[in-house]
């Protein structure tokens, strides 16, 4: 735990100096385990999802738990390749999924400390699944041109993993007590029932669940369907409450800068709503020169109302993409009351000088979120009413 409250103190000392002349004030800041970084891997899926189960595990008194990633990983590459074989060929072997992912296998499997199961077996300082992704279409493709998986096909996977992530322990000791990765599951007392995905989308009925067509819910995941504003609602009642959000989106827009600390989505159209010195400097310049400008990421400026008529053009022209998943830890404003959620991403800590955080602003989510986790506790009651959960 303490490690956690260093950590924080460290975000805290530089939470006003995000990028130049933007300057936050907390409004709601929840505890959360260090920064990870999934490398040179595509597991943000499980790097965000596991870091929000670690702030479950402080937000429930169970103190401070640094839990394996790559052991979920791992069997959510099992099960894909089992899915793409009985698609013959057609299913999803990537490297990336979304939340739902994570909670399958640990009900599937369990889960276990870091210091059990690390995941590197190779010759690396960090998570690098190139090679081994390699290895597995490979795998995968022969099974379904030979349609037949031999026992030598069963070694040869099994053999893969163990080579690349290391041998899954039948048990293990942690704190001085036997476990297997079932036992040590239980232990922690997370029920998997209790989360619930949201998402917020026009073509399809609201107050009702649907799979969101992006390619990494290759495992059919529903979701429940909310009004734009009500997700919202959803996002700042749970963070208001002590529960954080496990957020999953777009982050492949200009103003997503995770060096700069801030993620945005500027209205530079109209000059109207800028101050008088920034209107005049504006009035003479090009579209093109105007987003040079705020992508200098120096001082805020007025951003997009973001309708649900908005965010679905995004998501039906693709400009709004399912890229990332991270952990939305709090709440902050800037100097002009813009209000920003703080997010904790997995790209290590050196990647930016804000500890691995960023702050997305209130227009960004709305435009950009494809879905979110969150504890069934912190979803409004009138909400929930009409989700019937």
């Amino acid at each position: 735990m303490k490690k956690s409250i260093m950590i924080l103190a460290l975000i805290l000392s530089v939470g006003s100096a995000f990028a130049q002349g933007y300057q936050f004030t907390d409004v709601k800041r929840l505890a959360a385990t260090p920064v990870k970084n999934q490398a040179s891997t595509g597991t943000c899926w499980c790097f965000a999802t596991v870091s929000f189960l670690e702030a479950e595990l402080l937000r429930t008194g169970k103190g401070e738990y640094d839990l394996s990633e790559m052991f979920l990983v791992r069997q959510k590459y099992m099960n894909q390749l089992q899915d793409n074989y009985l698609r013959r060929g057609k299913g999803n072997i990537s490297q990336g999924s979304l939340s739902h992912t994570a909670i399958n296998a640990f009900l599937q499997v369990g889960i276990v400390p870091e210091e059990v199961y690390n995941g590197i077996n190779y010759d690396s300082e960090r998570h690098n699944h190139g090679e081994l992704a390699r290895y597995l279409k490979g795998i995968a493709d022969v099974a379904v041109e030979l349609k037949h998986r031999s026992p030598e096909y069963d070694k040869l996977v099994k053999n893969l993993f163990d080579t690349y992530l290391g041998e899954v322990p039948e048990k293990f000791t942690y704190k001085g007590k036997e476990y297997t990765p079932k036992s040590f599951a239980a232990s922690l007392g997370l029920n998997m029932d209790d989360y619930v995905e949201l998402t917020s989308f026009t073509h399809h009925p609201y107050y009702t669940q649907f799979e969101v067509e992006v390619p990494d819910n290759w495992e059919h995941g529903k979701m429940y369907n909310l009004p734009l504003d009500e997700l919202m609602e959803t996002m700042n009642y749970s963070l208001d409450k002590g529960y954080t959000v496990c957020w999953d989106g777009d982050v492949s827009e200009k103003g997503f800068s995770h060096t700069n600390g801030v993620a945005i989505n500027p209205e530079v159209a109209k000059t109207e709503d800028l101050s008088g010195s920034d209107r005049a400097r504006f009035e003479g310049m090009s579209m093109t020169q105007r987003l040079e400008e705020v992508y200098k990421f120096e001082r805020p400026y007025p951003e997009v109302m973001v309708t649900p008529e908005v965010r679905q053009q995004g998501f039906e022209k693709f400009v709004t993409t399912d890229d990332h998943l991270m952990h939305v830890t709090g709440i902050v404003k800037d100097q002009n009351g813009t209000p920003y959620y703080i997010t904790k991403n997995s790209w290590g800590t050196e990647r930016n000088t804000f500890g691995g955080y960023l702050n997305m602003s209130e227009s960004y989510v709305r435009a950009k979120t494809i879905f979110i986790l969150v504890h069934k506790d912190a979803i409004p009651k009138a909400i929930r009413t009409k989700l019937g959960i």
